[in-house]
């Protein structure tokens, strides 16, 4: 075909399989996630010398291990009215319309102009009018207008990818919210719990001192103490009574601060006992290249880098020429039922390009913008996996010595126990005097105290490794969310 319209047909041709050949790249780099280097294994791991899919796997409402029917209430209340997630959820959505946005311009827009124009002209200008002219005109026009960018540098899927990379940053965004909302609630009630122990136990102790204060008044009046005695004995029978009113006031913040995570904040909890909580059979580590995949602030941090390197391709593709399809198909005539009359059709239909050519630089700036964005985001994904790996192996690490920690614990609470006994004995057989007493009280209060808060401190590292590990997060579910 010798023809000049075959000249044209090959050409055209030619410029469309050029154009598409140009649209299988795209301009930039491409992603590839950082390498970091970790250690083979967490220190004070326990179990963790193999790498399977269910090894440090968390139950997904890990809080039910606990097995405490109102922890599990308070954690669902809190997943429900919590402003936090509300808000992470506005954001999903927001993200998911700027991708449906950013998507659009990869397809034709169709726009429809109508107008319909009265006009009058004026008869006194410089420059008469022809004869005939009317003053008085009509105009009525109706068109389809389109205009199509051809994505030859990759511009427009580079930002599509951008886009994408940034809904799944705020769904990642949102588990991290989730699961620190579900680990601050858990552990605000064992806190709420240590609390109505230690009140239980400064309740004892208080009334203990009662009982040592009408001891020693009453011996007093025998002549067998001094005054001393009974003003020490009232010193420190103020003590435990201050030291009640400082624990029930705290007791009262935690409730309410409990009462605003789970959005009710007319909250009452019952009181309870932090020795009745059970602590569940903790997760093995798994080995430390497992967080990668395993935590969701880890994903988001990728996320973030991929919508980074996305936009240099963006801002690189801007130095480059811009082609562009524009046409329009309608009518224009004096009157409108004359619109669809062959005479009225009015077309234009070609291509344009831009390019520029004299900037100052603005396009390479921008650029120079988006790589250091990207080198940012490179320093943020690797201190995400480095605070991953650091939170599990504290965890690890509180947990390993603070459960070593409860036998001596245990020894020192009886030892106290036991030295309160016999020095009150001693005291009442006149063997010693109440300052072994005052002693041996402050000594048992103590150590009371400290075996409550051993075992607040058990269950808020356990909570702490089951974050660390992701706290029940399936990368699974959420890629199956983000498809959705």
């Amino acid at each position: 075909m010798n023809t000049p319209q075959g000249g044209a047909l090959r050409r055209a041709l030619s410029g469309l399989s050029l154009a598409l050949l140009l649209a299988g790249c795209a301009i930039g780099p491409d992603y590839q996630r950082p390498r970091i280097d970790l250690p083979p294994a967490y220190p004070h791991a326990f179990d963790s010398d193999t790498d399977n899919a269910e090894q440090g796997r968390v139950a997904e409402q890990w809080w039910t291990l606990y097995g405490n029917t109102t922890l599990n209430e308070l954690v669902a209340l809190t997943l429900k009215n919590n402003a936090d997630l509300r808000m992470a959820l506005a954001q999903i959505d927001e993200a998911e319309a700027i991708l449906a946005e950013t998507g659009a311009n990869l397809l034709p827009e169709i726009d429809l102009d109508a107008s319909n124009t009265k006009a009058r002209t004026s008869s006194l200008t410089a420059q008469p009018l022809p004869p005939g002219t009317p003053l008085l005109t009509r105009s009525s026009r109706i068109t389809l207008s389109t205009a199509f960018e051809l994505d030859l540098w990759g511009k427009l899927r580079r930002a599509t990818q951008s886009a994408r990379a940034q809904v799944l940053s705020s769904r990642y965004a949102r588990d991290v919210t989730a699961l620190t909302l579900a680990g601050t609630t858990a552990r605000t009630y064992f806190t709420l719990r240590a609390l109505d122990t230690q009140i239980a136990v400064t309740r004892e102790t208080l009334a203990s001192r009662d009982e040592s204060l009408t001891l020693v008044k009453n011996r007093a009046r025998g002549g067998l103490a001094s005054d001393l005695d009974v003003y020490q004995a009232q010193g420190v029978r103020s003590d435990a009574a201050l030291q009640l009113s400082e624990l029930q006031r705290q007791r009262a913040l935690v409730e309410h601060q409990l009462g605003s995570l789970t959005g009710t904040l007319d909250l009452k909890v019952a009181v309870g006992d932090v020795m009745g909580l059970g602590l569940p059979a903790l997760p093995t580590a798994g080995l430390p290249a497992s967080l990668l995949e395993r935590r969701p602030d880890v994903q988001q941090a990728e996320q973030d880098l991929i919508a980074a390197n996305a936009q240099i391709g963006v801002a690189k593709a801007a130095l480059l020429p811009t082609f562009s399809l524009s046409g329009s198909y309608g009518g224009h005539s004096e009157k409108s039922k004359n619109l669809y009359e062959e005479g009225a059709r009015i077309w234009s239909a070609g291509p344009s390009v831009h390019l520029p050519i004299f900037d100052a630089g603005k396009y390479r700036a921008r650029t120079r913008q988006a790589e250091a964005r990207q080198r940012l985001s490179t320093a943020a994904y690797q201190k995400a996996v480095e605070s991953a790996f650091r939170e599990v192996a504290d965890a690890l690490a509180n947990l390993e010595h603070t459960s070593a920690a409860v036998e001596d614990t245990l020894t020192k609470v009886n030892a106290a126990r036991n030295a309160l006994r016999l020095s009150r004995l001693r005291y009442e057989t006149g063997y010693s005097g109440y300052l072994d007493v005052l002693d041996a009280q402050r000594s048992a209060n103590a150590a009371e105290l400290a075996l409550v808060q051993n075992r607040q401190a058990l269950l808020n590292y356990s909570i702490d490794l089951m974050k660390a590990l992701g706290g029940g997060w399936s990368p699974s579910r959420a890629a199956t969310q983000a498809q959705r």
